[in-house]
Formats: structure tokens, C-alpha cells, sequence
């Protein structure tokens, strides 16, 4: 059973540097084109599915349908690979697109790299600055604009020591490869040093390699899982590891939660993609500029709880949560 209830908190942005060649490819649109019967053709660069990513790509979608406008979705799934993202990127570059969604961080970089003469927007990247999508949250610059899913960290350690007292050493495992995970296991970091928490570390390269890396850590009291794509994409290795040691997993989102976390504050990924197709909207439609449209966070973070995830990882779970919780 999963029970939830909304609330409200501002999100701490984290910057960091990332380089990022990049290259160049026109298109051959001119921008935000639109046709004269207010249809338009939209390409969507999703990285992989999983929850999180789905939830983001099908509230976009919904934008466009309680506005009532008709649009033709291209919509590709690069399938957890960058070079494939990479090639759906260049594939939308020469194709007749009024604006390209690009779902996760690196599926952004990819599509940011190849588009430059078509509104990009993206949604589900932590740190758009780190990632050299933009220049600043206020002012992205270019044709590139969209949603952060920079999530609360510190809230979410407080919501791991209220679930684990006891806790003093937290596992966390990451893709090496995503910049969206680094700012987060550093933003970790930053905030276990005033909850007398010690962050251990192991990075994945791919899903197979979950299982050594939850080993590696070895006795650890809790694993967090920040919103790492690739780990997110394989969360049930981690959590079939986790459980065998009966050690709590808290995630940074609901989808990790429904994988068989414990619990998490996190983003609700599909008002965060409706979110971002209704900044579309005022792109195609009333003629806004990406280069000073700026960069929205999340409005609303979501309470989840999975009783049974946490009675097989041996965690009991405290009245005052469940009380305040809302059944899904």
C-alpha cells in the first residue's frame, strides 16, 4: 500500500561546472514556427523509461490536451543510451520541428548540442547550469529553456533519520556518467554533516553492476537513492540487495518508492512535465523567448510511504507519518 500527502517547499538550487562541446546543426525551422491552424509538430528525446521519466513525458503531454491544442508527437526512448540519444537529437535537428521536449539530463545535453534554431525545452534535469544547458536559472541565454527536478536533499536525510534513528552511515549508489546525480551526492554530503550522518559511495557504469555496488558498500544502516536515471531504471536490484541485509531505501522520488523504497519527500513528475508544457505553450503560442523564458523548479514535493517495502526492510514506520498521509 503507498499513502502520500502534498506540501509545499522551496527547492535549493545547487551550481556546480560541467564543460560540454558543443556543435552545431541547423534544422532549418527558424524557431518556433507554428502552423496557421495552431497544430504543431513537437519532438520528444526521452532518455529511458522508467516512472519518474514516463510520468514527466505524459504530463507534457497532457498540457497540450486541456489547452485543446493539436499537436504530432515524435517521441523517441533512447533506451538509457547517450549515443542514442545523441542520434534522436540529430534526427529531430533536421526534421521540420516547432520545439523538442528532451526528458533527463543527458538526453538534454544531446539534444542542446544538435538544435540550436529550434525552441528546446527540458524537463527532469537537476542542475541545468552544471549541465552547460544554460547560461543562468533567470536568463538561460539561448533556445534552451525547462523544469528542474532538483529535489529538497536535507528534507529528505531529515525524513531517513526520522525512519532510521539509529542511522549512521548512508549508502548511496550513481551513475558515474550523470552530472544530475554528482550535484546530488554532493548536495548530500553538504547536508549529513549537521545530521551526524557519513556518506559512502559507489558508482555504476550500467544496471548489471548494481548489485557489486550495493556489496561494495558493505554494512551501511540506509541507502538513498538519489534521482539518478540509471539506477532509478534498475532500482529492483538494489532493492532485492537491500532487503536480503534488511537495510531501508529512501528515494528522492515516487517512482523509486513504487520500485520498493521505503519512502521519499519527492517531486511529483507529472505536474513538473505539465508544468513544462504549459511553458511550451507560451513559447509556441505567445511567441515567448526561450533565451529569457526562466528555468521553473518544482511547486509541489509529495510524502510517500510503502508499508510493505518497509516491513521487508525491517523499518517501522512512525504514527505521525502514516496519520498525515493521504492513501493512494
Amino acid at each position: 500500500m503507498f499513502t502520500s500527502r502534498k506540501t509545499k517547499i522551496a527547492a535549493i538550487f545547487t551550481a556546480g561546472a560541467l564543460a560540454l562541446a558543443g556543435c552545431s546543426s541547423d534544422d532549418g525551422n527558424g524557431g518556433n514556427g507554428a502552423s496557421g491552424d495552431d497544430t504543431y509538430k513537437i519532438g520528444i528525446n526521452q532518455l529511458v523509461q522508467h516512472p519518474a521519466l514516463d510520468s514527466a513525458t505524459a504530463g507534457f503531454k497532457e498540457a497540450f490536451e486541456e489547452a485543446g491544442v493539436d499537436v504530432e508527437f515524435d517521441e523517441q526512448n533512447a533506451n538509457g543510451e547517450q549515443s542514442t540519444a545523441l542520434t534522436i537529437a540529430q534526427q529531430f535537428a533536421s526534421a521540420d520541428l516547432d520545439l523538442v521536449l528532451s526528458v533527463a539530463t543527458p538526453a538534454a545535453q544531446a539534444t542542446a548540442q544538435n538544435i540550436q534554431d529550434t525552441p528546446v525545452l527540458f524537463t527532469a534535469v537537476t542542475d541545468p547550469v552544471s549541465a552547460d544547458l544554460i547560461d543562468s536559472m533567470e536568463k538561460p541565454g539561448a533556445n534552451v529553456t525547462g523544469t528542474s527536478d532538483v529535489a529538497p536533499v536535507d528534507q529528505q536525510l531529515d525524513l531517513l533519520k526520522e525512519l532510521v534513528p539509529d542511522a549512521k552511515k548512508v549508502g548511496i549508489v550513481y551513475a558515474s556518467g550523470e552530472v544530475n546525480s554528482q550535484v546530488q551526492v554532493d548536495a548530500a554530503k553538504e547536508a549529513a554533516e549537521s545530521r551526524d550522518l557519513e556518506i559512502e559511495t559507489q558508482t555504476v557504469t550500467n544496471v548489471t553492476e548494481i548489485p557489486q555496488a550495493v556489496q561494495a558498500l558493505g554494512d551501511v544502516d540506509a541507502f538513498y537513492v538519489p534521482t539518478d536515471n540509471l539506477v532509478v531504471s534498475g532500482i529492483a536490484s538494489l532493492v532485492q540487495a537491500a532487503e536480503s541485509s534488511k537495510t531501508p531505501v529512501i528515494g528522492a522520488e515516487a517512482g523509486t518508492v513504487e520500485g520498493g523504497a521505503v519512502a521519499t519527500l519527492g517531486i511529483d513528475y507529472t505536474e513538473l512535465g505539465r508544468q513544462t508544457g504549459e511553458m511550451a505553450l507560451r513559447i509556441l503560442r505567445d511567441g515567448e523567448d526561450p533565451a529569457t523564458t526562466a528555468v521553473e523548479t518544482a511547486k509541489e514535493f509529495t510524502y510517500m510511504v510503502n508499508e510493505d517495502a518497509a516491513k521487508r526492510q525491517g523499518v517501522t514506520i512512525p504514527e505521525a507519518i502514516l496519520s498525515e498521509a493521504e492513501t493512494v
